[in-house]
């Protein structure tokens, strides 16, 4: 009887959130001192209610909602203050009694933007130029409300004078005020909002009548003056994708790109948008534009493969409400890992790298995943299984640990399908197909298909028959010395190194502000001296290196990024190795690096004997 009662409840909860829109009000002018504030107007009628606050956020793979930034809370009813008590095992629930004779709720909190740039949505989102609001952090709604059926009326305040981007349909401006049609909680929450003083919406072009944008905030006026090539390219990224998928799943496509040093960097894919944000200076200098190529295509795919079909692991039915069930990521490789693959090859499709770019990307890439130590004991599907506690985890050990390893090696190992597909169809289909069969579809309003490993094999099958239900188990689950390099190979090129680093390389490294010596001493620096990582077989581990440390001078002369490069440079001539003076927290130690060789980089080399089916994976298909 206590379940049915239980169950009637929240039958009756989702029947009234679904009739009667819940009003939602965000005003985002206190953005500067990193404050949101929030209020809700929800319908209910009298009872114990439950209140949850989105915890499993789509496209963070994690429990990412960022409750401890909810601060503030108070719920009332007729103007009376009601009691609530958070829930003592899932601390995103809040427990309240509606009094008797209240129709609706009264709610008010403020929400904080973290300081953590190196977060998801959680970390760092506003800065005094500008702000990305993530309505996932902004909502609280009824347990057993399906996401689908509640109705949010949504409005916004910006800052004075700020522009705003966003794929959330608009119903009415006015002024700094932006009233939203009424949209499901699902909608709501798969569509963030960019905003900022220095501000540009560029059109990229239409398709069947969809229309696609790129809204850029800066932190500057000189960080938004895209050059007119990578505008080009961004237009020809849309159109190269429709050629791809031949099919849209969103009404209209929008770009939230943020340009700042002072907000979380990455990207986050929605069905109608994408979150991007990188480094302020990144459209304006060389290095940035070739390092984060690949980002706004990345997150551009996922609005087919991870939004329209997903796996089943990390696909809500909206019985839990939606955003309180853990996800399970065990098929991430195919979420992430052919997102990775194909983002990259539309990047060069679309002129956003070129091929030799593409190419060294590609052999940075494969010299990562060859040579991780880890992978001597963890299988690939284990970082996708244990993602969501990799991904919140820094630098230091990630060769031994391994880290979300499914998007680099998952992405070789999609190539490697490519190639073979190509191979055994004597040219006549690629990996293209299966994206057009498995992932296009009708298209038109975003709708979620989920999928398992099994209808992946089957669609593979009805393009090439082969054994990939066998081939998939080999990669996925056996822990192998070496990274899956025939997708390389079939594809008529050889990963292999040499003294010189790549321009990709070269231009990674600066935007990154480190100095890679993995393969070479067995160090990845960052340019102040801390070591980020220690390769676990190479040879400064070997000397007792670890990471987590800063190295303070080489051979005998303060560090600094030339001074190490030309001691290990030396290498290639002399026998002495290399002399590290390194602070451990507050003591100081030397050591010596018996290493010989000089600088080594990866590179990519021809082979003569193969055909070049790299140069035709990534040639450019739209007309």
């Amino acid at each position: 009887m206590l379940f049915r009662s239980f169950l009637a409840a929240l039958l009756a909860a989702a029947s009234l959130f679904a009739q009667n829109a819940i009003r939602l009000k965000v005003d985002a002018t206190d953005t500067p001192r990193r404050v949101f504030h929030v209020q809700l107007t929800m319908p209910v009628k009298p009872g114990p209610l439950t209140l949850l606050y989105p915890k499993w956020i789509p496209g963070e793979h994690g429990p990412t909602g960022p409750i401890e930034n909810l601060v503030g809370l108070e719920i009332k009813a007729g103007g009376q203050s009601i009691p609530w008590r958070r829930d003592d095992v899932n601390l995103y629930a809040f427990h309240i009694d509606v009094p008797q004779g209240a129709a609706s709720l009264d709610i008010v909190f403020d929400v904080l933007s973290g300081a953590d740039t190196g977060a998801f949505s959680s970390g760092s989102s506003v800065t005094p130029e500008l702000a990305v609001l993530n309505w996932n952090q902004c909502v609280l709604y009824a347990e057993g409300a399906p996401p689908d059926t509640v109705q949010y009326q949504a409005s916004l305040r910006v800052p004075a004078n700020w522009k705003y981007g966003t794929a959330l349909p608009i119903d009415h401006e006015s002024g700094s005020d932006i009233d939203f049609k009424p949209s499901s909680l699902t909608t709501l929450i798969d569509s963030p909002i960019s905003m900022g003083s220095h501000y540009r919406t560029i059109a990229l072009g239409t398709d069947n009548g969809i229309s696609h944008y790129i809204h850029i905030a800066g932190d500057s006026e000189e960080s938004i003056a895209a050059p007119p090539e990578v505008i080009a390219g961004y237009r020809k990224l849309v159109s190269e994708a429709g050629a791809l998928f031949g099919s849209r799943h969103y009404r209209d496509y929008h770009f939230l790109l943020t340009l700042s040093d002072h907000v979380a960097n990455f990207g986050l894919e929605h069905h109608e948008s994408s979150d991007d944000r990188v480094r302020e200076r990144t459209l304006i200098e060389s290095s940035g534009r070739i390092a984060e190529a690949d980002l706004l295509s990345h997150e551009f795919v996922h609005s087919w493969n991870g939004k329209y079909r997903r796996p089943s692991g990390l696909a809500s039915d909206g019985s839990d409400g939606g955003y309180s069930a853990p996800m399970k990521g065990g098929l991430l490789w195919i979420y992430e890992g052919l997102t990775e693959y194909l983002g990259e090859v539309l990047a060069a499709r679309s002129g956003l790298w070129t091929p030799e770019q593409y190419r060294d990307s590609l052999a940075a890439t494969a010299a990562e995943m060859d040579t991780r130590s880890g992978r001597a004991w963890r299988p690939l599907e284990d970082t996708a299984v244990f993602a969501q506690v990799l991904y919140n985890l820094n630098e230091d050990f990630e060769d031994y640990r391994r880290s979300t390893d499914f998007y680099g090696e998952g992405s070789l190992i999609w190539l490697e399908v490519d190639a073979m597909i190509r191979q055994l169809s004597k040219g006549a289909k690629s990996l293209d197909d299966f994206c057009r069969a498995f992932e296009g579809g009708p298209g038109g309003v975003p709708v979620m298909k989920s999928y398992t490993l099994d209808e992946v094999v089957a669609a593979l099958n009805a393009i090439q028959p082969y054994d990939w239900a066998g081939y998939f188990k080999q990669r996925l689950q056996t822990a192998t010395p070496r990274a899956p390099l025939g997708g390389i190979e079939r594809g008529g090129w050889k990963l292999t190194y040499t003294s010189q680093p790549s321009s990709f390389t070269t231009a990674r490294d600066e935007y990154r502000k480190q100095v890679d010596l993995r393969y070479s001493l067995g160090l990845l620096v960052k340019e102040d001296g801390v070591i980020l990582d220690v390769i676990n077989d190479g040879a400064a581990r070997k000397a007792g290196v670890t990471p987590s440390t800063k190295l303070i001078a080489v051979n005998g002369r303060e560090f600094t990024p030339a001074v190490l490069h030309d001691a290990v440079r030396a290498t290639a001539t002399n026998q002495q190795g290399v002399e590290l003076l390194i602070k451990n927290g507050e003591f100081y130690q030397t050591y010596h690096v018996a290493y010989r060789g000089g600088e080594r980089y990866p590179h990519l080399m021809r082979d003569q004997a193969a055909a070049d089916l790299l140069t035709q994976v990534i040639a450019a298909k739209a007309r």
